[in-house]
């Protein structure tokens, strides 16, 4: 079994994702715990059945996000959804906690049975819309990982996080990126477009994929007419609003678009 595959399910491998509606405490927040359990399943259960091989949930209504430690009723309530989703797919789930909620993502996971978490600021400093990211998270989260019994659940960590300045480490291309997080022991990296939906640019993920071993993850503006490509070089897509009505990430997901997509890859890459 490739690394890839025993993280995401097979190699070649589509991830379908939930965008959590606002959790309680967020500004945008309108749901009870129950409903917003409740439409990740509906969401989850639509991938699922579409032939997804991986659903990934994360908490993308918070906004704007809040950077760094989260208070517990956000863990909890991405339990209670994690739970729900995970009691309509035996597929594998990853969990993703913004911003800067690694450690919550991590519990989340081990609480839910999940496999995998994404992390945004694994390695080296950068400045996003959420503002200063200074401290690199990989020798806290690691640490953290053991100390519960969790060495089983595996981190996929982004190469220059979307919606993100990278001035600080202009002298640095890519691929140190990716000997960074391969040196600090990640189990995947992602390479994404500079916004969620931008397409993520071809030669970024060859340099990345000449660079490093490890399960390569397309993270933003995969579609239906580029994930085929995509997964040439590639060993997994991450996609969320290609599959949405009109395209849109906060819109509710479209079946159709969630069939075609499946449909496309499979075609390339049985």
């Amino acid at each position: 079994m490739s690394k890839a595959s025993e993280i995401f399910g097979r190699d070649k491998a589509l991830v379908g994702m939930v965008h959590v509606r606002a959790l309680p405490g967020t500004p945008l927040a309108e749901h009870t715990v129950d409903e917003l359990a409740r439409i990740a399943a509906d969401e989850a259960r639509t991938l699922h059945e579409a032939g997804f091989d991986s659903i990934m949930i994360e908490n993308m209504h918070d906004r704007p996000y809040l950077w760094g430690a989260h208070g517990p009723e956000i863990t909890a309530a991405m339990t209670r959804v994690g739970l729900a989703v995970r009691a309509v797919t035996d597929k594998p789930i990853g969990v993703q906690v913004l911003a800067g909620g690694q450690t919550e993502a991590l519990a989340v996971a081990l609480a839910i049975g999940a496999g995998y978490i994404r992390v945004e600021n694994f390695v080296f400093a950068e400045v996003a819309d959420e503002g200063l990211i200074a401290q690199a998270t990989a020798g806290e989260l690691l640490r953290y990982r053991r100390a519960i019994g969790a060495d089983h659940i595996k981190v996929i960590c982004d190469l220059q996080k979307k919606h993100a300045a990278h001035a600080i480490t202009g002298d640095l291309s890519l691929a140190d990126w990716a000997h960074g997080a391969e040196f600090f022991g990640a189990d995947g990296v992602i390479v994404t477009g500079p916004a969620t939906g931008a397409p993520t640019d071809r030669a970024d993920l060859e340099a990345v994929r000449a660079a490093t071993s490890l399960p390569l993850v397309v993270g933003s503006g995969v579609t239906s007419d580029t994930a085929a490509s995509l997964l040439g070089i590639a060993d997994a897509v991450i996609v969320g609003s290609a599959l949405k009505q009109g395209g849109a990430w906060g819109e509710p997901l479209d079946s159709s678009h969630c069939a075609k997509m499946v449909e496309t890859v499979r075609s390339a890459h049985p």
